[in-house]
């Protein structure tokens, strides 16, 4: 006999086919570090050499801005489903988005300067790697600033908080893969010597 307090059956936040996504795109990335970290181990000191060129505090504030992008998303979609306030969910999601935006900005100045210094995608195997990932995440990261934007513009026009909810929750689960990604990239790139 079912009670008033019935607790609601688990399920997966958003659409089915974005988790469809997510998993292939894990597997993508999978791939492309295990590729990584074969091909580091057979040229130790060229990847050590190489990595003197990146700027571990860039990479640092790159991985704050999108933690802190990700948990203003998680608390949009909170503000959404379970108190239903859909100014605050915009709040929240504009604050995300800004974040993930500066992401954007400090990685192209990550870029430029290696540009500046003379290096490129053909510069050596480290920075072929260097390149590709980052900029495969990168893609990810404009994809999902896109997603949150198509999304907060659909909860500014309509009214139906309850509406939203499934597309939010959709963004969002995309948006945590990105943030996801650069937790492994970022140590695997940047950090391990």
């Amino acid at each position: 006999m079912a009670t008033a307090t019935a607790q609601r059956a688990p399920r997966l936040p958003g659409d089915l086919f974005i988790w469809y996504v997510i998993a292939l795109e894990l597997a993508t990335f999978s791939v492309m570090f295990v590729a990584f970290a074969f091909t580091r181990a057979r040229h130790v000191e060229l990847f050590n050499a190489a990595q003197q060129h990146l700027d571990l505090s860039t990479g640092a504030l790159n991985t704050a801005l999108l933690l802190t992008a990700s948990w203003c998303v998680a608390r949009a979609v909170h503000a959404l489903r379970d108190a239903a306030s859909r100014r605050a969910a915009l709040g929240w999601l504009g604050a995300g988005w800004l974040l993930g935006a500066g992401f954007v900005v400090v990685k192209i100045g990550e870029y430029a300067d290696k540009a500046a210094q003379g290096i490129g995608l053909s510069t050596n195997l480290f920075f072929d790697f260097y390149f590709i990932l980052t900029g495969f995440h990168l893609a990810h990261v404009l994809v999902g600033l896109i997603a949150l934007a198509v999304v907060g513009v659909a909860i500014a026009r309509r009214p139906q908080a309850d509406a939203q909810v499934h597309g939010l929750e959709t963004a969002a689960a995309f948006w945590h893969l990105v943030d996801l990604l650069w937790l492994v990239l970022f140590p695997l790139v940047y950090v391990m010597r």
